[in-house]
C-alpha cells in the first residue's frame, strides 16, 4: 500500500507583512522542510512592500503565495475518492459496486472527468419496485451488453453494442398459436427451449429472442434470426428469473439525477457548504477540483473530526495580526520576538519567543542547532530581515545577538552589510505613485489594551522631506481608516533613519493626550492640533511606542 501523502504545513508571517515576516517565513519553511523532508510551504498574509521585494528580486527569491485565510476548506478534509462511472453502465452493476465500495452514492462521468449525475442506491430501488410499464427497457435505452452482463448471457448473433430501442419485453408462455396474438414488431421475447416458440417470435418481427437455462438454438433458427435482424441471446437463467433481472440491465442514465446538482469544489470554505448540506436530504456530495472536473464525494460524517490547515505562525502571537481564520487551524509552532498576545491554540505548541530585534535572529540561530549549513540566498533574506527591522542596528530593539547575527550572514551572503541596508532603505522610502492606502498599510499592525483596540502603521525613510510631506495626506485617510479598520484610534509613525527620530500622526479621539501622557511631554496647544506628535529617539514600534501606549491605556 502506497504511503498516504504528508500534509502541507504552511509557515506565515502576519497581515500587512514587512520585510522579517516574508523572509522569516520563506527561511523557516525551508529549515522546516531539510530537517523534516515534508511539504512547507511559505505564505504572505498580504501584499508585499517595496523594500521586501527589493530584497527578493536582489537575492532572486520568488515571493511566497498570498493566503488571505487559513479557514478550513472542503481540500483539507478527507475526500472519499468513490471512482466515476459511466453513464450507460447498468443497475445491477452501479448496486455492486455501491456494495463493493460501501457507498450508497456513485458519480457518472464523462471520459475527461466531466460530472454527468448521480445514482443513488434510493433511484435503483424506487427503478425496481415502481416499474409497471412492459416498455421502459427500450424507452432506457438499453444496450445489449449490459442484458448480456446481467444475464451473464452469451450473444449467438446480433451486435453487443447495440441498443434495444423500441418495443416491449414479454414472456413466450404460451403455445405459437397465441404468441401471434401479443408479440409485435421490435419486441424482446423471453422464452425456453421450443423450436416452435423461437420461429414463431422471430416470423413476428422480433428485436430480440432470450433463450433461457442454456438451452440450444439450433442452426435454422440462427439462420434465420439472421436474416430478419433479430438479436438471440442464451442464458442459464430460467424465464422467472430473467424476467426479475432484465430490468437491471437499464443504464444508470435513464434514472440518474442530472440537473440542480449540488456539488462543492475543493477551495470551498467547509463552514460556508455546512449549512447547504444540513438543509438537504443526501446523503453524499460530488467535490470538482479548481478546473470542474470530479474529484470524490463527501458526506456530513467527513466533518467529523476534521482537522484545520497546519500552520506555523512567524513574527507575531497575536490573534489580531494573524492571517483570518486563524482560530480553525491547527497551529504547531510560533516564532516570534514580540510580546505575547492572545493567539490560542487547541493544543501544545512549540513556542519560541526571544527578546531579540528580529524573529530572523531567531531563525539563524535555529539552523545553527540544527547543524544545517545555510546557502548563500537564505542568508541574504535573514540578514535583510534584521537589518530591516533594526534599521541596521540603530533600534532600540537591537541587541548584540542579532548584530552578530547579521554580520554573519552578510559574510555567507557575500554582501556589503552597509550598502545593501542603504539599498533597502532607498528601495522602501520610493513612495512616488503610491496610493494612500498602499502607503499606510505597507507595515500596519492592531493591538489591544484592555477594551481599546488601535492600529499602528510605520514608514522609515532616509528622506525628510518625502516624510514631512505626507502627514497632511496620511492624516486625512486615516480619518476614513480608524471606521474601516474598526479601531478606537490610529497612529502612523513617519520615522527618519537618519535623524533617529518619529513624527506621530494621531488619530482618533483622545489619541494625541494619550501620546502626550505616554511619552510625559509638555506641549503647545498648537501643537498637539494638527495630530502630529515629534518624538526624537523614538524609531520602534516594538520597543518604544506600543509600550508606552500601553501603558498609558492601563492607567
Amino acid at each position: 500500500m502506497a504511503a498516504e501523502k504528508a500534509k502541507k504545513t504552511i509557515v506565515i508571517g502576519h497581515k500587512n507583512p514587512d520585510t522579517d515576516s516574508i523572509c522569516s517565513a520563506i527561511c523557516y519553511a525551508n529549515l522546516k522542510q531539510l530537517q523534516t523532508g515534508e511539504p512547507y510551504v511559505p505564505a504572505r498574509a498580504g501584499h508585499i512592500n517595496s523594500e521586501t521585494k527589493f530584497v527578493l528580486d536582489y537575492f532572486k527569491v520568488n515571493p511566497p503565495k498570498e493566503i488571505t485565510s487559513v479557514k478550513t476548506q472542503v481540500k483539507d478534509i478527507e475526500i472519499r475518492e468513490t471512482q466515476g462511472v459511466k453513464r450507460n453502465i447498468s443497475l445491477k452493476k452501479a448496486w455492486n459496486l455501491m456494495q463493493d465500495a460501501n457507498v450508497v452514492t456513485i458519480p457518472a462521468v464523462t471520459e475527461d472527468n466531466v460530472l454527468e449525475g448521480l445514482i443513488t442506491v434510493g433511484d435503483i430501488t424506487r427503478s425496481y419496485m415502481n416499474i409497471y410499464d412492459s416498455s421502459i427497457l427500450s424507452k432506457a435505452r438499453t444496450q445489449y451488453a449490459n442484458i448480456i452482463e446481467t444475464l451473464e448471457g452469451t450473444m449467438l448473433i446480433g451486435d453487443e453494442n447495440a441498443y434495444f430501442r423500441s418495443g416491449k419485453v414479454l414472456i413466450a408462455a404460451a403455445n405459437p398459436d397465441m404468441m401471434e396474438n401479443y408479440i409485435e414488431k421490435n419486441d424482446l421475447v423471453i422464452l425456453g427451449n421450443r423450436y416452435e416458440s423461437q420461429l414463431c417470435a422471430i416470423e413476428m418481427e422480433a428485436g430480440c429472442i432470450v433463450v433461457c437455462e442454456g438451452a440450444a438454438v439450433s442452426m435454422t433458427i440462427k439462420k434465420l434470426a439472421q436474416e430478419r435482424g433479430c438479436t438471440v441471446i442464451t442464458t442459464p437463467y430460467d424465464t422467472y428469473t430473467v424476467a426479475r433481472l432484465i430490468n437491471q440491465s437499464m443504464p444508470i442514465s435513464y434514472f440518474m439525477k442530472t440537473e440542480h446538482l449540488i456539488t462543492f469544489e475543493t477551495e470551498d470554505f467547509i463552514d460556508d457548504i455546512k449549512d447547504v448540506m444540513a438543509s438537504k436530504r443526501h446523503r453524499d456530495f460530488p467535490i470538482l477540483d479548481k478546473n470542474g472536473k470530479y474529484k470524490g464525494m463527501i458526506s456530513r460524517r467527513n466533518f467529523l473530526g476534521a482537522r484545520g490547515k497546519n500552520v506555523i505562525l512567524v513574527d507575531h502571537n497575536e490573534r489580531s495580526q494573524a492571517v483570518d481564520g486563524v482560530e480553525n487551524a491547527n497551529i504547531l509552532e510560533i516564532i516570534d520576538h514580540h510580546r505575547l498576545g492572545t493567539v490560542e491554540t487547541m493544543s501544545p505548541v512549540f513556542f519560541r519567543n526571544q527578546p531579540l530585534g528580529c524573529t530572523a535572529t531567531i531563525i539563524y540561530q535555529m539552523y545553527n542547532e540544527s547543524g544545517i549549513a545555510i546557502e548563500k540566498k537564505i542568508a541574504g533574506l535573514l540578514c535583510s530581515a534584521i537589518i530591516s527591522d533594526t534599521l541596521l542596528f540603530r533600534s532600540p530593539t537591537c541587541t548584540s545577538v542579532d548584530k552578530e547575527a547579521a554580520l554573519a550572514l552578510a559574510e555567507i551572503a557575500d554582501v556589503d552589510i552597509e550598502d545593501l541596508a542603504n539599498r533597502m532603505f532607498a528601495a522602501g522610502s520610493k513612495l512616488k505613485g503610491k496610493s494612500d492606502a498602499e502607503i499606510f498599510y505597507q507595515d500596519f499592525k492592531t493591538f489591544s489594551a484592555g477594551k481599546v483596540q488601535f492600529g499602528v502603521g510605520q514608514i522609515t525613510s532616509l528622506n525628510a522631506q518625502e516624510l514631512a510631506g505626507l502627514q497632511e495626506r496620511m492624516l486625512s485617510y486615516m480619518e476614513k481608516a480608524v471606521a474601516e479598520e474598526r479601531v478606537d484610534m490610529m497612529f502612523l509613525m513617519l520615522t527618519n533613519i537618519l535623524k533617529e527620530s518619529t513624527d506621530l500622526l494621531c488619530v482618533g479621539q483622545g489619541s494625541v493626550q494619550m501620546v502626550v501622557d505616554a511619552f510625559h511631554l509638555n506641549l503647545e496647544s498648537g501643537e498637539t492640533s494638527r495630530g502630529v506628535v515629534s518624538l526624537p529617539g523614538v524609531v520602534s514600534r516594538k520597543k518604544q511606542l506600543v509600550p508606552g501606549l500601553m501603558v498609558a491605556i492601563e492607567q
